[in-house]
């Protein structure tokens, strides 16, 4: 029997972040997309996913969703078999990014989310590409389904974060770090630094894709996770 995967979403996004994960995978495992609803800090965020989740599993986690992951790995260890950290930061929030964090929680509580999502986050998402408009359209559904409040308590817990270096530095499993070549919000120096944080880990760069490499380049970023996953 083939481990679970759980699968975490990032920021604003939910399972849609992950459909064609979902059907490659689901076939062969056990697929979970966690939620990412409960709770205003890493930690809570961390224990709620462990709460709901099978005792052993091979986690992968994009962007927000990779910070929840090392802190689930920080506090779970031993029910994590392997590890997958897509177009994520390792690092706590610069200090500097408090301000434009809170400035956009305001605009969004006053019923500025879409145009928040529109004209200061998607614009840093993706690599040019035919898929765009389309990307963008799923990731504008994704950010109205979840609402105001969840941006508020996800800004929150990023802007709080901790930093996670001397977790990775702990790693024992298989571990793949993968970034989209264009990814602006988190580039490759970062994957860099984890790929050398976490003995034995493999570093993928995805050709073609930003910060979102499951929509934006969903066959290669399957291969490289099925290979993962052997």
């Amino acid at each position: 029997m083939l481990e679970p995967l759980v699968l975490l979403p990032g920021m604003m996004c939910d399972g849609r972040l992950f459909a064609a994960q979902i059907a490659d995978f689901s076939h062969e495992r056990s697929v979970m997309v966690a939620n990412l609803t409960r709770g205003r800090t890493m930690a809570a965020l961390a224990d709620a996913v462990l709460t709901n989740t099978p005792p052993r599993f091979a986690l992968a986690g994009v962007s927000m969703g990779g910070i929840v992951a090392m802190e689930m790995m920080r506090q779970a260890p031993d029910r994590i078999c392997k590890l997958a950290l897509l177009d994520t930061n390792a690092q706590a929030d610069l200090p500097e990014n408090a301000t434009i964090r809170e400035t956009q929680v305001k605009k969004v509580l006053n019923g500025g989310l879409q145009a928040v999502i529109r004209d200061e986050m998607q614009p840093n998402y993706f690599s040019e590409g035919p898929h765009n408009e389309r990307i963008l359209q799923i990731s504008m559904e994704m950010a109205k389904t979840l609402g105001p409040k969840i941006f508020a308590d996800q800004s929150f817990a990023i802007q709080h974060r901790i930093d996670q270096c001397e977790t990775l530095r702990t790693v024992e499993v298989p571990t793949l770090v993968l970034c989209g070549e264009d990814d602006r919000l988190c580039p490759l120096h970062y994957h860099e630094l984890m790929r050398d944080l976490i003995m034995g880990s493999r570093l993928e760069v995805i050709p073609g894709a930003g910060h979102l490499p499951t929509l934006e380049q969903p066959k290669l970023t399957n291969r490289i996770l099925k290979e993962w996953l052997k």
